[in-house]
Parts: C-alpha cells; sequence; structure tokens
C-alpha cells in the first residue's frame, strides 16, 4: 500500500546566514540535530533540521515540504526524508495527519548533504512532531532509518562525533555494530573527545533516549 502523503521539495528561499529562518505558521515544531560528513575534510558537519507541522484539515493527506536554504539536499538524502516522514505516520496512527511539515536546514554557512545517514534521526523528529514530544538537548543520532524501524550502519561516524562536540553535544547515538570497525574505536574517541557513544539499535530505542518518551 502506498503511503497516504505527499513529498512537495519547495522552493522558497531564506536568509540563512543572517539567522532568520523562513516564517512558517505552526502548531508545533521541533529542532532536530543531524550529523553528516564531508569527503575533504575529516571535521564533519553539523546541521539542524527545524520542523514545523502546520496542522489544517487540508491539504490531507499531510504535505511535506522541504525549504530551501543555505543547506541543500541530495536525491539521497530527500528519498531518506520521505522514508523516515512515511514511517513516522505508520508509527503514530492515532494522530490525524493532514496539513503541511515543512523541513528547513539551519547550517553556520552554506552546505551540501547527501545520503540517507540522517534517516533514522529524522524518523526520530518526525514522530516527536507527530507526537507533541520535544527533543533533549545535548544528544544526537546518526543512521539510516530501516524497514522495520532497525537503525542501519553509515559511515565516517568519528567525523560526525567531532562535529557533535565542537557544537557542544555530549552524547552521540551511533548504529549498533558499528563502535568498532577497521577505521576507527569509537570507545576510544569518545574517551578521547569526552563524550558518550552509544548503540542504538532501532528508532524506538533512540526514540526513547532523544525524547525520554516511548512512543
Amino acid at each position: 500500500m502506498m503511503p497516504r502523503y505527499r513529498l512537495a521539495i519547495g522552493m522558497l528561499m531564506a536568509t540563512l546566514l543572517g539567522g532568520s529562518p523562513v516564517p512558517v505558521s505552526a502548531d508545533r515544531a521541533v529542532e532536530l540535530p543531524v550529523l553528516a560528513a564531508i569527503r575533504h575534510n575529516n571535521l564533519g558537519v553539523f546541521e539542524i533540521l527545524l520542523l514545523w507541522w502546520d496542522k489544517k484539515s487540508e491539504p490531507d493527506p499531510i504535505q511535506l515540504q522541504w525549504l530551501l536554504a543555505g543547506v541543500r539536499l541530495g536525491h539521497a538524502h530527500v528519498g531518506a526524508m520521505a522514508q523516515a516522514f512515511a514511517y513516522a505516520i505508520e508509527r503514530t496512527p492515532s494522530v490525524h495527519h493532514s496539513g503541511t511539515v515543512s523541513v528547513q536546514g539551519v547550517a553556520y554557512q552554506p552546505t551540501s548533504s547527501d545520503g540517507p545517514s540522517a534517516g533514522a534521526a529524522m524518523a526520530v523528529g518526525f514522530i516527536a512532531l507527530f507526537k507533541g514530544d520535544p527533543i533533549q538537548r545535548g544528544i544526537a543520532l546518526t543512521g539510516t532509518c530501516e524497514p522495520g524501524g532497525q537503525i542501519g550502519p553509515v559511515g565516517a561516524i568519528p567525523d560526525k562525533i567531532r562535529a557533535a562536540v565542537r557544537e557542544g553535544y555530549r552524547t552521540v547515538l551511533v548504529p549498533r555494530g558499528q563502535m568498532h570497525a577497521p577505521q576507527w574505536n569509537l570507545i576510544e574517541l569518545g574517551f578521547q573527545l569526552n563524550v558518550t557513544v552509544k548503540e542504538v539499535e532501532t528508532i524506538d530505542e533512540a526514540y526513547l533516549l532523544m525524547t525520554g518518551q516511548r512512543i
């Protein structure tokens, strides 16, 4: 069965470097940390996704739109967003999903982001938006959103952890089984950077840690 939603990529420009998000009428809003990596350095990128829900009777089914600003998304990232959105709708069956959800990426300087590694974080963010649960500050998540709510593996995790630490985050959630790899030891890195690195296996587990609430 096809999910009852539409994904609209809006070409709405915003002045990002001035620190002013696009003004959006919203009944609920969530601020979601997103970690990314850039191939030509080992520093990683820290972004904030601002999620708004303009909860109206129309459009029905609900519409998702991306507000083009200082963060430009590639096709894989947009696909991961759509998948996370569909999963969040599925996991909140008691909520009437209508109106418009708007998403805007905020970074200190214009950047590009692609790949599915923010899928798990976006699933947590959309569910929190629909349920009205706030995301706790100081904790970030990287991982893909897989069928059934599993969190899948991603690359460049040390770079993403460094980006989180630069922004004052003290806990980073990573996919289960990725604490050690030929390229890294996240236990050792966490000790060096004074940050807690925790493995999570499912969206449910990550949601509890990031909101303090169960789905």
